[in-house]
């Protein structure tokens, strides 16, 4: 068997080494390291991904709140702890909590406070996007102003222009926006969400990270079709599937340099190339993930989508695929 001597594993650091060593300690309440890593993390690129991560795992203990005893004029202390606050009223929403509303009013205030001590930072506006998703009736007016461009929504347009203004095309920003179009009760369709990532990734420079939304709708579709049990899936082999796999990779992913690459969108590219046979062209990036993988999407390519080891079999299958159509080039899709 071509993948028995590999098996792919999961961490939410991926490749950052120094975000890994940062975790190990949160997870047994210590919080130094954390604070160590954000003073030396450069830019507001990796600055949003590893608070995105620390967050949610500190959401879990009380390490922030001890940190931010400890120093309460540590602005990358009241930062994280937006992101705390949020992950946990995002999660209480999600599971029907009864203190949801609570903590919903407290993520909010707590992102206020963040956005006032780092005037220049991003995150404490991602966070509120991230809480937009949870005004599902859009109730609130911030959440519900005129869209900039026609074929869009009404929504959070001012909170994704204050995380824009700080940091153009912000990853995590877009993607919370898009789960806001998911999550309306006033629409959420797919079509909205095309026209979304469509007009994203429209004005997105090369390199950046918009470039792969289109696969995340893409996902979504095929999730919501059910498109595993048809005889003859063709949803990743048409000339539209084909043609946002390969932009993708030629426009993010060959033009920017690893640090920059989420496991997350590396998943999703390896997948999309995968699905529309463009073997060859997945093989670099299934290289580039090396011993890593995340469960989404391949999960999706299952019976069982809540089963860890059938994603797991499918990117070993994939993988497989992919890396000999890089060593014999001259096989066909098919093989």
């Amino acid at each position: 068997m071509a993948n028995s001597d590999f098996r792919p594993v999961y961490h939410p650091a991926g490749h950052d080494n120094e975000l890994r060593s940062a975790l190990q300690d949160l997870r047994t309440g210590r919080w130094l390291s954390m604070r160590n890593l954000l003073e030396s993390t450069p830019d507001w690129t990796l600055w949003t991904q590893r608070t995105q991560v620390l967050g949610a795992v500190a959401a879990g203990s009380d390490a922030v709140q001890a940190w931010l005893t400890e120093e309460p004029r540590s602005v990358a202390a009241a930062v994280m702890h937006a992101r705390v606050v949020v992950e946990r009223a995002v999660r209480a929403h999600r599971e029907g909590h009864r203190r949801a509303q609570e903590l919903w009013q407290q993520a909010w205030e707590a992102c206020r406070a963040a956005a006032h001590a780092s005037p220049a930072d991003p995150v404490p506006w991602v966070c509120l996007l991230a809480l937009s998703q949870l005004d599902e009736r859009q109730r609130l007016e911030e959440h519900r102003l005129h869209p900039p461009g026609p074929m869009l929504f009404p929504g959070p347009w001012g909170l994704l222009a204050e995380a824009d203004k700080r940091d153009p095309f912000n990853r995590e920003a877009y993607h919370r926006m898009l789960q806001f179009v998911y999550a309306r009760k006033a629409g959420g369709t797919l079509s909205e969400a095309v026209n979304f990532v469509q007009w994203a990734a429209s004005s997105a420079p090369d390199g950046s990270a918009l470039h792969v939304l289109p696969l995340y709708v893409r996902v979504e579709r095929y999730r919501r079709e059910r498109g595993h049990e048809k005889a003859l899936d063709l949803h990743w082999v048409t000339e539209d599937a084909e043609r946002d796999a390969v932009r993708a990779l030629d426009i993010w992913f060959l033009r920017t340099s690893a640090p920059s690459h989420t496991l997350l969108d590396l998943n999703y590219l390896a997948h999309a190339l995968w699905g529309a046979l463009q073997f060859a062209d997945a093989a670099p990036v299934f290289r580039e993930l090396g011993p890593y993988f995340t469960s989404l999407p391949w999960a999706y390519r299952t019976r069982t989508p809540k089963d860890p080891g059938g994603a797991e079999e499918v990117f070993l299958r994939a993988r497989s695929r992919a890396l000999a159509a890089a060593r014999d080039p001259g096989r066909g899709p098919h093989g």
